[in-house]
């Protein structure tokens, strides 16, 4: 009998922010995953990098200016950078968590590339704000080397696009693990974008919306769930207000109808609500849950959270 297969989305609180926050961080996160695991999902694991990609560039950008002698690091390659090692933290963490249950199985990061259209109009409208605070002679030194920055009130910072994922570059790899009943990180901080250019994959200087990777992995994996584990227990209509509204269950339909009421946040909630959309799309048998981050069968506790389905 064939296995479920499941995708869980880890977002910033499921990380930290600095190295010691990451190490507790992801002990909290893999008591959540291994509650799945348990349940004998097939699992495929997907994470931000927000702090982290930042973290990097910022250290590298920094170490270039001291020592003019090296080359700036590409976004792509600190991407690939923060992918191994939250990767690291996160599968040892996994590891640990299941073995003091009793569960055997491997636990892999793969280092992954997502290909983005080189067309695509968020290379014309960057949006994605990242790397140290520059001066304005520095800003201008950026501007030159063809990367877009913008003003803020401490200075000024480099700014990125923020690409819709194509295709995953090493689905197959993926697949391969999860069919032998493997543990899978991938797709860590949106992946790594790169451009197709005939036999050669190059790094693309942007990021890419974790949560749509998210989705497109759970898509190309056929999966059945696709759980976004963030920092809210339930999507709500209204929020922050005094009306707030927690949603238990929405179909597609009502998402995009509160979606065009501008009920959902650009950058927090409305990119998960745009995955799940898009995975889910004309089945009957994907759903999506999006809920808080939290061991779900601590002390009788039942999963909760918003259901989304056709």
């Amino acid at each position: 009998m064939r296995k479920k297969k499941i995708v869980i989305a880890l977002g910033h609180d499921a990380l930290g922010t600095t190295l010691p926050e990451q190490k507790v961080a992801t002990k909290r996160a893999a008591k959540a995953v291994a509650d799945f695991i348990k349940e004998d999902y097939q699992v495929a694991i997907s994470h931000s990098n927000g702090p982290q990609v930042g973290m990097i560039h910022t250290a590298m950008a920094e170490f270039c200016r001291i020592y003019p002698e090296y080359t700036a690091t590409p976004m792509s390659v600190c991407s690939a950078m923060s992918q191994g090692y939250i990767g690291y933290d996160l599968q040892n963490a996994i590891r640990t968590e299941l073995l003091s249950r009793g569960i055997y199985k491997t636990v892999s990061t793969i280092l992954t590339q997502v290909c983005v259209d080189p067309y695509d109009d968020a290379f014309y409208h960057p949006t994605k704000v990242i790397g140290r605070v520059m001066t304005e002679q520095e800003a201008e030194a950026e501007e030159k080397k063809g990367n877009h920055v913008v003003k803020e009130e401490e200075g000024y910072r480099r700014i990125v696009a923020a690409p819709k994922p194509m295709d995953i570059v090493e689905i197959d790899a993926i697949r391969a693990l999860l069919d032998a009943d493997q543990v899978v990180v991938a797709c860590g901080g949106g992946g790594i974008p790169v451009l197709v250019q005939h036999h050669k994959l190059k790094g693309a200087s942007a990021v890419i919306e974790k949560d749509s990777v998210a989705g497109k992995l759970a898509e190309l994996l056929d999966a059945d769930r696709l759980v976004i584990l963030t920092g809210v227990e339930k999507v709500c209509l209204n929020f922050g207000r005094e009306n707030e509204e927690p949603i238990d269950e929405m179909t597609v339909a009502q998402a995009k109808e509160y979606m065009a009421e501008g009920q959902f946040e650009e950058g927090t909630m409305l990119p998960k609500i745009e995955a799940a959309i898009a995975f889910i799309g004309n089945s009957a048998v994907r759903s999506v849950l999006i809920t808080k981050l939290e061991p779900f069968q601590e002390e009788g506790r039942k999963m909760t959270g918003t259901l989304i389905h056709k």
